[in-house]
């Protein structure tokens, strides 16, 4: 689950810039299939913040 965490994280940052316009036209092939994503990209962060609770939820002894 930290795994899904931190590859969230990451696209988190990717879709934030590509809404900035900030990485070229990757950032235009991102935001035309993930538009949402690119306006609000607090969303994808939120469900990296979601898995690493559940990884650690579920890891506890």
């Amino acid at each position: 689950m930290y795994f899904a965490a931190a590859v969230l994280a990451i696209l988190s940052g990717l879709f934030y810039a590509a809404g900035n316009h900030e990485i070229g036209s990757l950032g235009v092939e991102m935001c035309r299939y993930g538009g949402a994503f690119c306006d609000n990209p607090y969303i994808v962060l939120l469900g990296a913040g979601a898995a690493a609770v559940w990884g650690t939820f579920v890891s506890i002894r």
